[in-house]
C-alpha cells in the first residue's frame, strides 16, 4: 500500500429513521441517496464511483447503531458553508458552530443532523 494515499474510503452516519434522515441529507446537500435494504441492516448510500479515489459512505439504521455527539465527526466539503447552514436549519438540523476560520486549512462549521449526530462542514 502507498503511504501518500489517504486510506480512510468509507464512512457510516447512524440514523433512527431512515425516511427523515434520508431526507434530510437529500435536502441538505442537494444529492439522492440510494436505499438497500439488508435485512436488519438499512442503509442509504450517498452518491459514490467505484475505483474513483474519494471516499464513500451510508446513513445507517441498525439495532446498536446510535447517532451521538461521541466520537468520530464525518466533515462534508461544500462550497458554500453558510447556505448549507440555512439547509440544515430549514430541515430540523440545529446550528452548532458557524464557520469558523481554520487558516490555512480554509473554513469549518458544525451541525447536529436530524437524527442527533454532530456533523462537520468544510471549505476552502
Amino acid at each position: 500500500m502507498d503511504n501518500e494515499i489517504n486510506p480512510v474510503i468509507w464512512f457510516e452516519i447512524p440514523v433512527v429513521d431512515m425516511g427523515r434522515g434520508k431526507a434530510f441529507y437529500e435536502a441538505v446537500f442537494d444529492r439522492k441517496l440510494t436505499v438497500i435494504d439488508m435485512g436488519p441492516r438499512q442503509m442509504a448510500m450517498f452518491p459514490m464511483e467505484m475505483g474513483v479515489p474519494g471516499i464513500g459512505g451510508a446513513l445507517v439504521k441498525e439495532e446498536h447503531f446510535v447517532p451521538s455527539y461521541a466520537g468520530t465527526m464525518v466533515y462534508f466539503s461544500v462550497a458554500d458553508i453558510a447556505g448549507t447552514l440555512n439547509k440544515v436549519v430549514a430541515n430540523k438540523g440545529k446550528e452548532l458552530i458557524p464557520k469558523t476560520s481554520i487558516g490555512e486549512y480554509g473554513f469549518c462549521a458544525y451541525f447536529e443532523d436530524s437524527e442527533g449526530n454532530r456533523i462537520g462542514l468544510h471549505t476552502m
